[in-house]
């Protein structure tokens, strides 16, 4: 375990509900053509870090808040934005075809092809310019989930040319959408600053316990290998078979994955205002379904701040983000925790 102090304040992106599609929106041309001249260090961003994701290569990508979008070899750290400016980076993506996409909380989306940026705003189609997440369906559609409803983009559509909006006009319970997950019966999971819900391809349905009960504030949801769906919010950590919602931890859970093995981990806070102590825990899968199951402990942090997105690497390395006095990237090996915010081996 390891322990920080002093972070910077707490801040989180979250929405989604109910709906109908909107009539799409064509775009017209926005591009940024010119010679890329990346940036190339030794080590990593020492800026927020939001979200961390793995391209088709194995290398890891890094959203960096001010500070860039960051690709990883395992050697050296390449800033792949350096040419576009300072925005602020919220999520980065490759989709199936290869292509970059970068999400900013203040200037819309990147779309990058490897030789040219194409900047998408609401003058392109875009419902908001503040976008939190980006998430490709198992059909290759991209969802984007923003501060004023989803935008969902069909590259298979009209040449590509075209996103489809939907809002709180349209039946959503809230506009602010944090996080976006497909299960395996193809329906679409939104959690919201305000209610959890699902869509089914037609509708939205808000997701209730057997008392009626919505799950708000939900930063994060994913499906196990068992085919259970997974909500984390700031008042704690639940899990949904197809039958019954059990909590499984009273712990707030921000970001959220499943490893190779079946291990759920977590990042959130200790108090469900989110102020305080932040932790990164590991959910073992020998009892994850027992009443109790066993916790590790693996990274903690004394607040306000926050430890952010979380990804498991093809080698089973885990590589979390943080934000305040020890904002960057940190890769936890199954011993130690390596920080590169400064150089590539400080522990």
């Amino acid at each position: 375990m390891m322990i920080y102090t002093h972070l910077f304040a707490f801040f989180v992106l979250v929405f989604c509900t109910s709906c109908v599609e909107q009539k799409k929106t064509d775009l017209p041309k926005d591009t940024i053509n010119y010679t890329i001249k990346d940036t190339v260090t030794s080590y990593g961003p020492n800026r927020m870090v939001r979200n961390v994701k793995q391209d088709r290569n194995g290398n890891i990508l890094f959203a960096a808040s001010r500070g860039g979008v960051f690709r990883y070899d395992g050697k050296s750290f390449t800033n792949i934005a350096s040419k576009i400016g300072p925005r602020r980076y919220w999520d980065v993506l490759e989709d199936r075809r290869g292509n970059l996409w970068f999400a900013t909380s203040d200037s819309g989306v990147y779309h990058y092809n490897g030789k040219i940026f194409t900047h998408f705003t609401i003058r392109q189609g875009l419902v908001n310019n503040r976008i939190g997440k980006i998430y490709e369906d198992k059909a290759g559609t991209i969802w984007f989930g923003t501060g004023g409803g989803i935008s969902r983009f069909d590259p298979s559509r009209a040449g590509g040319k075209s996103f489809r909006n939907f809002t709180m006009k349209d039946g959503l319970s809230n506009n602010d959408i944090n996080t976006i997950m497909e299960d395996k019966t193809g329906k679409i999971w939104f959690g919201t600053r305000g209610e959890a819900c699902f869509y089914n391809g037609k509708t939205f349905t808000v997701f209730r316990n057997k008392d009626g009960k919505a799950f708000n504030n939900v930063w994060s949801i994913i499906e196990d290998k068992k085919g259970s769906i997974w909500l984390g919010s700031n008042d704690g950590l639940w899990r949904y078979d197809g039958r019954t919602i059990t909590k499984v931890s009273n712990r707030g859970a921000s970001a959220m994955i499943e490893d190779q093995k079946g291990n759920i981990w977590t990042t959130g806070a200790v108090n469900p205002n989110g102020v305080g102590t932040w932790k990164l825990l590991r959910y073992d899968q020998k009892s994850l379904y027992n009443e109790k199951p066993t916790v590790t402990e693996i990274m903690s942090i004394e607040g306000p701040g926050m430890l952010c997105g979380i990804l498991e690497a093809n080698d089973g390395s885990i590589w979390f983000g943080a934000l305040g006095s020890i904002s960057g990237v940190f890769r936890y090996d199954g011993k130690t925790i390596t920080d590169f915010r400064r150089k590539v081996d400080q522990k």
